[in-house]
């Protein structure tokens, strides 16, 4: 037998242990679909008359593929196995990222579960990134809130803690925020990951690496500043993912965003310490609580040599407003009521109410943009059915501290250092090498291929192992302000039942996932607020992710569920399937 079959058993009867459930065997290959497992006999057998109809169909549940995420995989895998004990015909697709990012977010009707994840990035250590924009009913139709979620009180909380600019009292509203998704279920969350990156220590200056609260090391501090020890001034970086677009207006993903905060200035960017501090503004003044006027540095070029002008900054915050050709970045300038040019090197914010968080969500998150390029683009681009999202420029123009200069897709992204800069990078280059396979990019850390490991989802024991042989590596670990969770279609039956959802997040044994699948390399998940954001977290949410199988089975028989003789779930008395399987 395989050592990964024999790892993929153990998984299986641990997690069947912690559930203290009945007997049953090992799971079947993927592939195979086998019946749904019978139900205890004190369960209710539905009449025979109505069970055709009200059987619940086939379900799939999508994840990343294992050679590119191991981790999610054997999640998924572990998480298909658990819905089968609850009476569901699951099966596990497994597909690369890029497809399954596609099919989630364009196609939000066509899909029942997918695992997913919502990475560390510095805007977040806010937590209105994640209360606003996940579950807001507006994000819905093409933003984050890709689940389909809508609950009008989750609305006015999530509006509330934007305009609350009391410290304590925003607190009670990110609270109940959590505390109304803890009840809901929309998601049902794993882990916040311990994030390990590492670099070559010979090739660059250990003083010189910032570690960034609830980022890690690999952040926009560590690209600008990380200063060379010899003659190898080229960061040489590796993504497990591809990607999919290098666009200042389009958040396509985890890697892409590492590409856009290089390229494109912000007035304000996200420090080491989690708080906003002036980037591109060289000062920002609040006049009153709707009032905020910036300074923009004088100087600075576009990567076209044209300068950088107020109308720019105007402009750059004005285009999310622009109908829906901007929909990712809209949330962001929602709460802006007008931009006024005070003069060529000021612009005044006017707000429409306080809003706490808007230099972190706001000035922190819009990547300024070139007007003299982007303005005909979205011209010619309203006559369209397209949006901004879908158009990539042949050469990428922004102003930040690094250059376009070569993107062959599926393979490597390479940008130069500006050196006009207002603060230039020390490195010469930053190329970042797309590579699926983990064995792969273990490999080439070993030989110095790659001198900054940015991105690893296999074994952190192995990793660990490794790094301990080898003098010239360095790992550095922290808790990360994203997220691992598996996602419900809210849009689909039965996943728009609350009861169900909770029956499933019950099911689900989240210490089985962190133990032996991320071999303990994180923390235990209960909120899209995470724990590394002490402050904001709410310590009081009710738990769920305990593995039992028997107690989930109670909800969803209060629920009024019942099983079919074969040991088939069936929608409740009046409730028939209305959607085909796959």
């Amino acid at each position: 037998m395989s050592f990964k079959k024999v790892l993929w058993t153990s998984v299986i009867l641990l997690a069947l242990i912690l559930s203290a459930c009945a007997q049953a065997t090992p799971a079947p290959p993927a592939e195979e679909k086998p019946a749904a497992e019978k139900p205890a006999e004190e369960q209710p057998a539905a009449p025979a008359e109505d069970v055709a109809a009200r059987r619940i169909r086939h379900i799939v549940l999508l994840s990343n593929v294992q050679g590119a995420d191991p981790q999610e995989f054997e999640a998924a895998r572990l998480v298909v196995e658990t819905l089968r004990q609850l009476g569901l015909d699951v099966e596990h697709r497994a597909i690369p990222w890029e497809q399954q990012a596609d099919l989630v977010w364009y196609n939000r009707e066509s899909w029942d579960l997918t695992a997913w994840r919502m990475v560390g990035r510095p805007e977040r250590m806010d937590p209105d990134e994640f209360i606003y924009n996940l579950f807001h009913s507006s994000t819905a139709p093409s933003g984050y809130n890709f689940v389909g979620y809508i609950n009008p009180e989750y609305d006015q909380v999530a509006e509330a803690q934007r305009s609350e600019v009391d410290r304590e009292k925003r607190r009670e509203l990110v609270y109940k925020a959590q505390e109304i998704i803890a009840n809901d279920q929309p998601y049902v969350f794993w882990i916040y990951p311990l994030v390990s990156y590492v670099y070559n220590n010979e090739v660059w200056e250990p003083d010189s690496i910032v570690d960034a609260a609830g980022i890690g090391i690999k952040n926009f501090w560590t690209f600008v500043n990380a200063t060379p020890k010899g003659d190898q001034k080229d960061m040489i970086l590796n993504s497990a993912d591809v990607v999919q677009a290098i666009n200042p207006l389009f958040i396509s993903g985890a890697v892409d965003s590492w590409i856009t905060e290089l390229i494109w200035d912000r007035l304000m960017r996200i420090g080491p310490d989690g708080l906003p501090q002036p980037w591109a503004a060289e000062k920002v003044e609040w006049i009153d609580n709707t009032t905020v006027e910036v300074t923009l540095r004088q100087g600075m070029k576009w990567h076209d040599g044209e300068p950088v002008t107020v109308e720019d900054v105007v402009f750059s915050f004005q285009a999310p407003m622009m109908g829906d050709e901007v929909p990712m970045y809209k949330p962001f300038v929602a709460k802006i009521q007008d931009i006024e040019i005070i003069d060529e090197n000021t612009v005044r914010f006017k707000l429409k109410e306080p809003y706490a968080a808007f230099e972190t969500a706001s000035l922190a998150k819009i990547n300024l943009i070139p007007k003299h390029i982007w303005e005909p683009i979205l011209k010619d681009l309203m006559e369209k059915p397209e949006n901004a999202e879908s158009y990539q420029e042949e050469v990428p123009i922004g102003s930040g501290p690094f250059k376009f200069v070569h993107w062959k897709p599926a393979e490597e992204v390479i940008l130069e250092a500006n050196p006009d800069h207002f603060s230039p990078p020390k490195m010469n280059r930053w190329i970042l090498r797309m590579i699926p396979n983990v064995e792969a990019t273990l490999g080439m850390l070993k030989t110095g291929e790659l001198n900054f490991l940015s991105d690893y989802t296999g074994d952190f024991e192995l990793l660990k192992s490794q790094v301990d042989k080898q003098d010239n590596l360095t790992m550095v670990s922290t808790v990360e302000v994203g997220f691992r969770f598996l996602a419900f279609n809210l849009r689909r039956p039965p996943f728009d039942d609350v009861a169900f959802r909770r029956a499933v997040a019950t099911a689900i044994p989240k210490q089985v996932i962190l133990q032996s699948v991320y071999k303990g390399f994180g923390v235990i998940a209960d909120s899209h607020v995470s724990s590394a954001l002490e402050y904001w977290h709410n310590p009081n949410l009710p738990k769920f992710g305990e593995g039992d199988i028997q107690k989930a089975k109670q909800i969803l028989v209060d629920a009024g569920y019942e099983w079919d003789d074969e040991g088939r779930l069936l929608y409740p008395k009046g409730q028939v399937e209305t959607l085909e399987s796959e």
